[in-house]
């Protein structure tokens, strides 16, 4: 005689389970990146934020928006916090622009970023980056945003 059939009904929901954890694990995976920016620009940086949130962008940034001074009471806190979310990740992205070389806590979160072993990558607007480069930035690269995401490969 035949035996049970039950059991084979419980375990289509494991399929089930299963098929959507492949499908998950074969989709393509963001590349979670650090950005780094002067906070006079952060609405330029508030632009590349919404563009990186589309759907089709293969770049999720984890970053820490900071409006305290360098020297605050909350720096240390505030700088154990960055560290936290720059470990998170493979890459540090600095936003170059006019304001960068002016600005200690992005000079601080490319030195930190460098000491934890991380990739540091400067991207700027436009074609071609027209100011000055600050010494400290020593990024491995330096492209337009719009060859952020081939530069992160």
């Amino acid at each position: 005689m035949g035996g049970s059939s039950s059991g084979s009904w419980s375990r289509l929901g494991n399929v089930r389970a299963l098929e959507e954890k492949a499908k998950l694990a074969l989709q393509p995976k963001k590349k979670n990146v650090f950005i780094s920016f002067s906070s006079e620009d952060m609405n330029e940086v508030n632009l590349l934020r919404g563009q990186a949130k589309n759907e089709n962008s293969d770049i999720e940034f984890n970053d820490h928006s900071v409006k305290s001074a360098y020297n605050s009471e909350v720096a240390e806190y505030i700088k154990r916090k960055i560290t936290e979310r720059i470990n998170r990740t493979s890459t540090t992205v600095v936003y170059l622009t006019e304001n960068t070389s002016k600005s200690q806590w992005v000079k601080w979160e490319v030195e930190k970023s460098h000491a934890l072993g991380k990739n540091v990558i400067a991207v700027h607007k436009g074609d071609n980056f027209k100011g000055n480069i600050p010494s400290w930035l020593n990024a491995s690269k330096i492209v337009s945003w719009s060859n952020l995401s081939n530069a992160l490969d």
